[in-house]
């Protein structure tokens, strides 16, 4: 970029392993801060063996690792506990998403190091924070979806319980994280204090869910699983077509009279069961049933272009394969290579934003494990 990163000057560590916490540290990296990611000598982050392995490099570890540095510290030792307390003593950030206790039996807690540096912003990413009843439980991106709620709207009304394909309570929890610590950074330029973040990831999934819990709130009710279908909106779901599947969303009434303009069927206009929002999705499986008798006599192409042209959401129901051959993500240049260590070129999707313009650089490929002691580690030996 033209003009200094965001996060320019920030040196973070991260003590974390698999999802949540890299994504976090991905995510202040990109936005330019200085990410040491402080590893095991023993093997290092666990998603370092996740597949697909590319010359003994795990893509899924590359896909949240760019733009940081690798230091392996073993943290059981008293080495390496002061290694990683002299490596504190400068840093802006540390970020962990250890169960509570751990970084406390380390002397890596946050009352330890916030006596040695009290500007440190210390965030501590866990499946349900930092007190209370489950404090001590572990959680996966499985378990916190199944208890926070989202299993229980997710997949048809008559199916059995499924996750959301993508791991969204990691990643919400990452999200969370990183918007937490930049905000925090201000606080503490203006203050001089750091101070203790503390993200639940239970609590990260249903803020998230905000749409079910008012809707528990309002009507005294649980939200229930409809398949691809909305709560409170219709036509807006995944219809069935003559080769298959697509997806529109005609979400107030002027785009309902343009779905009846498109199938040639301005008697539903006049039809009482779907005279409003309100209406039409209390009535929807009716409607979806009335419509796909029309969208069973085309394809998907000829419905979206349809759509398209009337001013219609819609889109297909893309693989990733698919949606990452979209000539929208190659406009974006969301897409880039990156060299893994032993000289393998992949791709990664990148940062997704823009400042100014242009999209934020991958400074750093990921590192191997360890390949940065010689650089960082002398630092704390003064």
């Amino acid at each position: 970029m033209d003009t200094p990163l965001p996060l320019q000057g920030i040196r973070v560590l991260e003590f974390c392993n698999v999802a949540a916490g890299p994504y976090c540290g991905m995510l202040l990296a990109d936005m330019g801060a200085d990410l040491v990611k402080i590893e095991h000598p023993g093997g290092g982050d666990t998603l370092r063996a996740w597949p697909p392995i590319n010359n003994g490099y795990s893509e899924n570890f590359a896909s949240l690792n760019r733009n940081k540095r690798s230091v392996t510290l073993d943290l059981k030792s008293p080495a390496g506990q002061a290694q990683a307390r002299a490596l504190a003593a400068e840093a802006d950030v540390l970020l962990e998403n250890n169960r509570p206790g751990v970084m406390q039996r380390l002397g890596l807690d946050y009352a330890s190091l916030k006596a040695i540096n009290p500007r440190l912003l210390y965030c501590s990413i866990s499946a349900y924070g930092q007190s209370g009843p489950r404090a001590a439980e572990g959680g996966f991106d499985l378990t916190i979806q199944a208890m926070g709620g989202v299993m229980s709207v997710t997949g048809e009304a008559d199916g059995a319980p499924v996750k959301c394909g993508v791991p969204l309570a990691d990643f919400a929890a990452g999200l969370y994280a990183a918007f937490s610590i930049a905000a925090s950074l201000r606080q503490v330029q203006q203050t001089g204090q750091g101070a203790h973040i503390d993200v639940p990831m239970l609590g990260t999934t249903l803020a998230i869910a905000a749409l079910q819990t008012s809707e528990y709130f309002g009507s005294g009710k649980d939200p229930a699983k409809l398949g691809s279908a909305h709560p409170r909106n219709a036509p807006y779901q995944a219809f069935r077509c003559r080769d298959g599947y697509f997806a529109m969303a005609a979400g107030n009434d002027a785009l309902w009279r343009s779905v009846c303009q498109v199938v040639q069927r301005p008697e539903l206009l006049n039809d009482e069961r779907f005279q409003s929002t309100t209406l039409r999705a209390r009535n929807q499986a009716a409607l979806r049933d009335l419509l796909e008798t029309v969208f069973v006599t085309q394809d998907a192409a000829h419905w979206l272009r349809c759509f398209q042209e009337a001013g219609v959401p819609s889109a297909p129901i893309n693989t990733y394969s698919q949606v990452l051959a979209d000539p929208q993500v190659a406009h974006m240049q969301w897409v880039q290579e990156i060299t893994l260590p032993g000289d393998h070129v992949t791709r990664t999707f990148t940062s997704p934003i823009k400042i100014n313009g242009q999209g934020l650089p991958v400074r750093r490929n990921p590192p191997a494990l360890g390949e940065h002691n010689a650089e960082i580690l002398p630092e704390t030996q003064a």
